[in-house]
Order: C-alpha cells, then structure tokens, then sequence
C-alpha cells in the first residue's frame, strides 16, 4: 500500500499502521481520513493479516485530532447542517469501517479530541509511560459529544466527565489511565513496540474465525441487551466453529506443543 499520510508494513501476521504526521503530532487531515478508511477496508479482505497494530510516529503524539490548520479562521466560513454531520470518526474507525479483525493501539505520547475515534475503537490499548489524555474541546469553544461518546465504555463515567469537561487544564497521565482501566499495560517507551508486537503476534497466531468472533460477539454484547448478544453468539459461534477448525484445535490440545504464557 502507497500512503502518504501513513506508515504501513506486515509482519507475522500483523498489520501495523503508524499515523506518520509527526510535524503536526500526526493530527489528521482529510487525506489521512481517507487513506485510514482505505486501509481499514483492504484489512477486512486481507487474510495474511489477523490483527493490527495502530500507532503515531515519534514520541512525541499518538494522535492531537484533527488537524486544526484546516479550520476556517473566520466563522463566516462554517457552514452547519443542522440535520446531517459529516463525522470524520466514521472513516477513520477501524469498527465503523466494518473491520473485525482485533486492534491494538500503541499510545506513544499525547492521544487526545479526535484520537479517541480510533482509541474508542480499539480492543486493547497499550500506552508508554510519558502517555497523556486529554479532551481540549470545550476550551476551544466546540461541544464534545462523539469522543467521549466512543470513550463510554472505556472510561469510568465520572472520569470522563472530569476529562472532557476541564479540556486542556488537565491531563490523565499514563499511570493513572491504567488505574482507570484506560489502557491495559504501560511499558517505558522503547519498550512499546514489542509490548504491541506480544500481543498481536499472540493473538495472530490462534484461529482468526474464533478471534474474530469471540471480537464481534463481545462488542455486541457491550451494546445491546444480554439476550440479544447471546442470540448473536450463537450465530456467530456456529459460523467460526467449522468441523476442520475443531479438528485443528483438538489436534493442537493433544499432541501440538504447549504455549508457555507469560503472567502480567
């Protein structure tokens, strides 16, 4: 794939994407809108691919939203459609763009505003150390409605509160987004990568019809009542569990070698 707005390499099963914009700490404009929404839709028919590192370039940002030097400086330009929204949170979401393969996101430095349309979105979230997240929204004059939307199930909703309302007063350090529950793992930063690489590169290789439905069932079940994402699950369970996958993972339990885990 030829990005401009992008990094993109596989390996070992594994997708990563580095949003690579580092001079404006890798903020989207509209072309990584589109290139994002590109990669997210070729990964959903690419099968050397079964599961996915999302990441920004350099240490200094994940991703600081949208890229404010598109912003019209005179109001007279906007221009509201109060009955429709073009979101840019539906390219730019891996789950919006109807991608079920897991995501890890590897939060190298500042995530906030519109880098939670991707972190709201992502399975796991692993974060360095010098980590910080932020809503600057309402310092700037703007509602923030679909990030901390997206951030619901995330975030204790008390927290998320506090963050979207103190807007750039404030900063969630990495250590106590794990506190929270944010993010699953904070590692110093030139450990990030193979903390990311472990855990893709573990779930790619275990059966990606189980991964991917086990993935589609749990977020259902997040959304919807406990009858319906059961009623779900059974569809799903009888279309990933195939006679040839149950003989590979009965041949694996009894004579393939034991995986020796790690314990975090």
């Amino acid at each position: 794939m030829d990005f401009t707005t992008l990094d993109y390499a596989e390996h070992a099963g594994v997708a990563w994407v580095t949003l690579d914009r580092p001079d404006v700490h890798n903020a989207f404009d509209d072309v990584m809108q589109e290139e994002l929404r590109s990669v997210w839709q070729s990964l959903r028919v690419n099968d050397d691919v079964r599961a996915v590192v999302l990441t920004g370039a350099g240490e200094k940002a994940f991703c600081t939203g949208i890229d404010r030097s598109n912003v019209p400086a005179d109001e007279g330009e906007f221009f509201f459609d109060p009955y429709t929204y073009d979101d840019p949170g539906t390219l730019i979401g891996p789950k919006s763009q109807g991608l079920w393969k897991p995501v890890v996101a590897a939060v190298n430095g500042m995530a906030c505003g519109g880098a939670f349309y991707m972190l709201g979105e992502a399975d796991v979230i692993i974060a360095a150390e010098h980590a910080t997240f932020f809503d600057p929204h309402v310092t700037y004059g703007m509602p923030a409605v679909f990030e901390p939307t997206l951030m619901l199930s995330r975030m204790p909703f008390g927290e998320l509160l506090r963050m979207t309302l103190l807007g750039n007063y404030e900063r969630i350090s990495a250590a106590r987004a794990e506190q929270i529950g944010l993010v699953s793992e904070v590692v110093p930063y030139d450990g990030l990568r193979d903390a990311a690489a472990f855990v893709a590169e573990s779930i790619a290789a275990q059966p990606a019809a189980a991964v991917q439905a086990s993935l589609r069932t749990m977020w259902a079940a997040r959304d919807v009542g406990t009858q319906h994402a059961v009623g779900l699950g059974n569809v799903l369970l009888n279309l990933s569990m195939t006679p040839q996958a149950l003989a590979e993972g009965q041949a694996q339990f009894s004579g393939g070698q034991r995986v020796k885990p790690r314990v975090r």
